[in-house]
């Protein structure tokens, strides 16, 4: 058995999943991501993003293959561990924002600390930190789920993630229910947040302008890794002409186009 680099915080290999119907969700992909790095997972809708978040983060066991997190065997853990590691380690952000609706704004974004034994008032504080740098005053931080608006939902639940300061954090898309104009400032957020607390960011998306934010894009099209696929254009660039191809751009606008190796 090949044995995980020392580098990765994460490292996967050979991951299959299929869905209940036998579609295939993911055919033999593998991947490491390094401390501290912002990944981009890309590819259009139906391509295996997600399953491969869900399988990287222990929500789901691959049917074959390994997940490793600093050593230790995801895919071998029986689920209360993997529970727990997802709640001690791990931050999760979901395309569509989840809340518990008895409790306010603030009070959502602080139960993740207070149910790993951080006092009332201390998580109180850290989730009205994050709230605030995500624009989200404090008479909205008072408000029950029903009483804010769709975007103002997801921006508590990204403040929920970062505010445990997890060691990976997972996002699914996270400013699809976000207007255009409040999606740069989130993400700036976001990425700003992990690089200064050294998290590690896996980054699902279908859109290259939030591509371009990672340090390294791995593209996925119908359940494998190729070397491109093709994303709505961040103005400027150039995309490449077809999955299996390379990009003619560097920087910000080669990852945008997700040119890599197999």
């Amino acid at each position: 058995m090949e044995a995980p680099p020392d580098n990765d915080v994460l490292w996967a290999r050979a991951l299959h999943f299929q869905h209940g119907d036998g579609s295939p969700a993911l055919q033999g992909v593998s991947v490491g991501v390094r401390k501290g790095e912002i990944l981009a997972v890309s590819g259009p809708r139906g391509s295996g993003k997600t399953t491969l978040l869900r399988c990287l983060s222990g929500m789901v066991r691959p049917q074959e293959g390994e997940v490793w997190f600093n050593g230790a065997p995801v895919h071998s853990m029986g689920p209360l561990k993997r529970e727990r590691l997802r709640r001690d380690r791990f931050g999760w952000i979901d395309t569509a924002p989840v809340l518990v609706p008895e409790l306010s704004a603030w009070e959502n974004a602080a139960l993740p600390l207070m149910l790993r034994g951080t006092g009332r008032r201390r998580a109180k504080t850290a989730a009205l930190e994050w709230l605030d740098r995500l624009d989200v005053d404090g008479a909205t931080a008072r408000r029950r789920p029903h009483e804010l608006q769709h975007a103002e939902r997801q921006r508590v639940c990204i403040a929920r993630a970062l505010a445990v300061a997890p060691a990976v954090l997972f996002a699914d898309e996270p400013t699809a229910p976000l207007h255009r104009a409040d999606r740069a400032h989130v993400l700036r957020t976001l990425t700003t947040a992990a690089r200064s607390h050294g998290i590690t960011v896996l980054l699902a998306t279908h859109d290259a302008r939030t591509a371009a934010l990672a340090d390294r894009t791995v593209a996925l099209l119908d359940g494998r890794r190729v070397r491109t696929v093709h994303l709505p254009p961040v103005a400027g660039t150039t995309v490449a002409a077809g999955a299996g191809g390379t990009s003619g751009t560097s920087g910000s606008e080669g990852r945008a186009a997700c040119s890599l190796s197999a």
